[in-house]
């Protein structure tokens, strides 16, 4: 069970623009091509390049391992999700949807829109050291720049019709697709209890100032949904935990 840990004050958590958007090596401009394994592995994403960096020498780094928590007055996340994704793209290390303009979640008194969400599998973050079979990570970007990314885990269980969307015409990599209008707002839990703590980017550059906002409830999807998104990936496509440091999860 994740521990609680009460403490009496809490100290506003600082939150930075971070440097870069998740997008493909194209977006990047030609930056080096990196991958999930071997010499282009997450343990050497630092060594590729120096806009890299880091993803060895941050220390905030996503993603984190969610056990100690502390108690906090967390303020509610707000979902305004207005749009539907049709546009699917496999940019070689995720599937991808991305959203037209409407869709907000406002936190911390700002609004941050949600331009795109994409999946790993297995899960990038882990509760008390439990990895899940599927992680969504739902991407706005706020009026400077900053990042908030909300994760939605996804344990085995009944097929998940919201998904079977994009999973019915998933393109191979370096292709698009056109899907049945996919609605985010079927893809978060019915609780909107959640976990914060301040993170990185979890592919590169692994920027930092990221607002990390983790649902705590999780949905489920098929057996047959993992190995269908594995099998397409060509194997998994996850990050391997980051050390926490001096950072505090809250609850």
């Amino acid at each position: 069970m994740i521990k609680r840990l009460a403490v009496a004050a809490l100290a506003t958590m600082a939150m930075g623009a971070a440097g870069a958007a998740m997008a493909s090596d194209k977006a990047h401009g030609g930056a080096p091509h990196w991958g999930y394994s071997g010499d282009e592995g997450p343990k050497n994403w630092g060594a590729l390049s120096d806009a890299f960096i880091a993803c060895s020498k941050g220390v905030n780094q996503s993603p984190v391992n969610i056990s100690e928590t502390v108690e906090a007055l967390q303020q509610p996340l707000i979902f305004n999700y207005g749009a539907t994704a049709k546009e699917v793209i496999n940019n070689g290390h995720t599937i991808q949807a991305n959203l037209s303009a409407g869709s907000e979640l406002a936190v911390d008194n700002m609004r941050f829109e949600l331009r795109q969400f994409h999946f790993h599998s297995p899960s990038e973050n882990q509760f008390d050291g439990v990895s899940y079979p599927l992680e969504a990570h739902f991407v706005h970007v706020g009026p400077k720049g900053e990042l908030a990314v909300v994760g939605v885990m996804f344990r085995l269980g009944a097929e998940n019709a919201e998904l079977a969307k994009i999973w019915a015409k998933l393109p191979e990599s370096g292709e698009k697709a056109t899907v049945e209008a996919v609605d985010p707002n079927l893809l978060l839990p019915a609780s909107r209890d959640y976990y914060r703590f301040s993170g990185s980017l979890t592919t590169p550059p692994c920027s930092e100032g990221v607002r990390w906002l983790m649902m705590k409830e999780p949905l489920t999807l098929s057996s047959k949904q993992v190995d269908q998104f594995v099998n397409l990936m060509g194997g998994p496509n996850n990050r391997p935990i980051q050390p926490l440091n001096a950072r505090r999860v809250m609850r």
